[in-house]
């Protein structure tokens, strides 16, 4: 994976010390190196001091921006004195990228006119000017730190968090593979409110999947390497064989599709004509994708799959779409969350089996082969899920913390009415 990459920015203002630009200008490119990303500088004589305090220096280091369009994933705006919101804004306001405001702490017995520098203090005005001119910026606790310290080394990991969430959510495309089941309502988006955000759905009825499983070779070496991947990914030792090369035929076919029609993500119709056209459930094979770093909902859960992306690129880890299916006994702060087995193995204690999936073998045993029975890990979560109303697109969030008792955590069967992703948190 290509490191990411920032561009550095150093703000001054004339009557405060200039001589912490040229330190700061050392520490903050540290301090990015050893968090593991990559930075670019402008020239120290591009402007006074290698730092931006006028229009007219803000202009000159926007031009030098512009010359390095498409190598940087975020600006980080460092204020080693109050620094000037003028200049700022001239310089970072067409960058195109997300903006992290980091201020200099000023330390007690140093606030003589030669050490003194209200980064504090010049970190709101620059914040309140960006406001002012409707420039979305990030900033972190604490209001001022030094580059040097794991405080910052925290904010850096934060911020290239959410560079990969903007830029990524900038423009993508999924692939619906299916219409939404009659059934389910509460699935249901507004798919002209998501091209407004960049979002494009590519719409697919279920039998161009259908045709081209029946139309693939059983012995084609596409499937064959298909059928070792699954067989090695999860256990697969109770799945009759003719019904692994399906589930094999079905991933290949998606794979397929994603590269043809250039996919980024997918959801898909996965009951009931899986069952009763193929004979199987492609929970496993959504579980395996998500691992492969391929973004997959289920029952065209378009807006999870969303979500799913956002979280998988905050994180990069694999995200995983569940219900709200139980509640806990008498425990309104817990609740057992279920899915049919389209969780990532890495989000599990252990590899899954794959079964027949339950709830289709009530009514037509040896129809839905493909179900991943097992349990998910105890881990500190976050848990997210968006709706398109009205034209926008609204989001939830929260986090939990992994004492939650791990036996609540289950994603073998599920009944579908509340959905939520979740994901690993960062530490």
């Amino acid at each position: 994976m290509k490191k990411q990459t920032f561009a550095l920015f150093f703000g001054n203002r004339g009557f405060f010390p200039e001589s912490l630009i040229a330190s700061a200008r050392a520490e903050v490119a540290e301090a990015v190196e050893k968090a593991g990303f990559s930075w670019i500088m402008a020239p120290e004589d591009l402007t006074r001091y290698g730092a931006v305090e006028t229009k007219d220096e803000g202009l000159a280091y926007a031009a030098w921006l512009k010359e390095h369009e498409g190598e940087y994933d975020g600006v980080i705006m460092s204020l080693p004195n109050f620094s000037d919101e003028n200049g700022a804004l001239h310089a970072v306001r067409d960058c195109g990228t997300p903006i992290l405001i980091q201020a200099y702490p000023d330390e007690i017995g140093k606030m003589d006119f030669e050490h003194r520098r209200d980064s504090y203090c010049g970190k709101f005005s620059i914040c309140d000017y960006f406001y002012q001119n409707n420039l979305p910026f990030t900033i972190f606790e604490p209001h001022v730190v030094h580059p040097a310290t794991d405080a910052f080394q925290k904010n850096l990991a934060d911020f290239a968090a959410v560079c990969r969430v903007v830029n990524g959510m900038k423009r993508f495309t999924i692939g619906v593979i299916g219409a939404r089941t009659t059934k389910f309502k509460t699935v249901r988006y507004d798919e002209l409110a998501l091209q407004k955000l960049g979002i494009t759905c590519e719409c697919f009825d279920l039998s161009e999947l259908f045709y081209r499983v029946r139309n693939m070779d059983d012995n084609a070496e596409a499937v064959a390497k298909k059928k070792d991947r699954l067989v090695n990914y999860t256990d697969f030792s109770k799945v009759p064989d003719d019904k692994t090369t399906t589930l094999a035929k079905v991933s290949v076919a998606i794979d397929d599709m994603m590269k043809e029609y250039k996919l980024d993500i997918i959801t898909l119709r996965c009951w009931e004509e899986m069952q009763t056209e193929l004979g199987v459930a492609p929970c496993v094979l959504l579980s395996e994708l998500n691992d492969r770093g391929i973004v997959a909902s289920c029952e065209i859960d378009l807006c999870s799959a969303i979500n799913m992306y956002s979280m998988q690129l905050a994180t990069n880890f694999p995200t995983a779409c569940v219900d709200w299916n139980n509640n806990y006994g008498d425990d309104p702060n817990k609740v057992i969350l279920f899915h049919c087995g389209p969780i990532a193995q890495s989000l599990m204690e252990a590899k899954g089996t794959v079964t027949d999936h339950k709830m289709f073998a009530k009514g037509c045993p040896g129809c839905g082969w493909g179900s991943n029975e097992g349990r998910i890990a105890a881990f500190d979560m976050t848990y997210s899920n968006c709706r398109t109303e009205n034209g926008k697109l609204i989001v939830y969030a929260d986090e939990v913390n992994s004492q939650a008792n791990p036996s609540k955590l289950n994603s073998s069967v599920a009944a579908v009415l509340l959905k939520s992703t979740t994901c690993r948190r960062n530490s």
